[in-house]
């Protein structure tokens, strides 16, 4: 019996040792699986995003027009006042005298210029009998014309002195918000002092003032002009806010500088937004989103299938005939959200690879798929045989 089970064991030695000599070699991998996007054209609107500051729409600096001492003020610091409404009153006591004194000249003027026209004509008559000189008539009918030149300089005097008791009560000169008062009751304040007593802001409207370099204003120009860009529907812009937050109301463009600035090279374009509100306030830094126009026929490209070669050129991976990788060096204008816009390089029809990249060298055959097929296939293998996929693949069967 033991020789028997000592034969069989030999002969199964035997078979393992053939069948291990007769081995064939083992099946070449498939090709590598690639993400792929056909690329085709649309037509896109053209935003540029452009740095820029919040400005009043009218802005005016309260300041004294005589010279006095503050008697109160009648407004609260931060708060909104109306053109016209009365802010500080000032000492009104040396101008209310010399508003009465203008007037009493005024008055002995008058008095003076009705006996002055009476001897006039009295020597009118006499003349004519020779009973007085001529000279003396001429004198005074002079003396007459110069009283009534001292009753209009009087009514001038008078103006100017009512002019300058106005003036003690400083008013608004347009309605807004007034800042904080830099001078309290008991200042001296004098006509051309050099520190305003206050600030008034109107920002029910506000202004925001962008910059953009003229090398981007004439290329897009130049675009417009070559027929690749329309002009936009409206000239309507977005403002991000300082914490990274979009302004809810949109703003109109309303006109662009003429010049361009020689030390910074920019030109400067001024837009109106609403604020009710009062969110924006000036001196705010905000970015605006601009809609310069459309540009037609437009390439799109994933921002995730271009990528830079040691020389910063910009290129892309396709796949070519036979399954073939082939690498394309394309020209980048302006990214459209998560897509860059090629304007050379990449055709309609073009398969953009954009998943299964790394280490992938041109001539190599793939197999193009959906993106979506080839992260779940990755998933699949990291998880290993046996572990299902938690999420289906879209276009397959739950």
């Amino acid at each position: 019996m033991q020789k028997g089970i000592f034969t069989g064991l030999l002969a199964c030695a035997s078979a393992l040792t053939l069948s291990g000599c007769g081995e064939s070699q083992p099946p070449a991998p498939p090709p590598p699986a690639v993400g792929v996007t056909t690329v085709s054209t649309q037509s896109v609107p053209l935003v540029n995003e452009l740095p820029g500051r919040v400005a009043a729409l009218e802005t005016a600096e309260v300041r004294p027009q005589i010279n006095g001492v503050i008697r109160r003020s009648l407004f609260s610091q931060g708060g909104y006042v109306r053109a016209g409404q009365v802010l500080f009153e000032i000492e009104d006591s040396p101008y209310r005298a010399a508003l009465a004194q203008a007037q009493g000249a005024l008055a002995r003027a008058q008095a003076t210029i009705g006996s002055t026209s009476l001897q006039a004509q009295r020597y009118k008559d006499l003349v004519g009998i020779n009973a007085v000189s001529r000279q003396e008539y001429d004198n005074a009918v002079a003396t007459a014309q110069q009283a009534r030149a001292d009753v209009a300089a009087q009514r001038g005097a008078v103006q100017a002195a009512q002019v300058n008791l106005d003036f003690t009560r400083i008013r608004a000169p347009i309605s807004g918000r007034i800042g904080r008062s830099l001078f309290t009751a008991g200042a001296l304040v004098q006509t051309g002092q050099s520190d305003p007593l206050a600030t008034i802001q109107r920002l029910d409207t506000v202004y925001v003032d962008v910059t953009q370099s003229a090398a981007e204003i004439i290329d897009l120009k130049q675009a417009m002009k070559k027929g690749g860009v329309s002009e936009a529907d409206g000239a309507r812009i977005q403002l991000i806010l300082p914490n990274g937050s979009t302004y809810p109301i949109e703003g109109r463009l309303q006109f662009s500088e003429v010049t361009v600035d020689p030390d910074t090279g920019a030109v400067t374009l001024r837009s109106t937004f609403p604020n009710p509100d009062g969110l924006l306030l000036p001196g705010m830094y905000v970015r605006a989103r601009l809609v310069e126009g459309r540009r037609n026929s437009a390439i799109l490209a994933p921002q995730q299938g271009i990528s830079r070669d040691a020389r910063g050129r910009a290129t892309a991976m396709v796949v070519g005939k036979g399954n073939k990788v082939e690498m394309r060096q394309v020209e980048v204008d302006r990214a459209v959200g998560d897509k860059w816009i090629v304007t050379n390089g990449l055709k309609p029809g073009d398969k953009l690879i954009v998943e299964g990249l790394v280490n992938l060298k041109p001539g190599t055959v793939v197999r193009p798929g959906a993106p979506q097929q080839i992260t779940a296939q990755q998933q699949g293998a990291k998880r290993g045989p046996g572990q299902a996929v938690d999420q289906p693949v879209q276009g397959e069967a739950n």
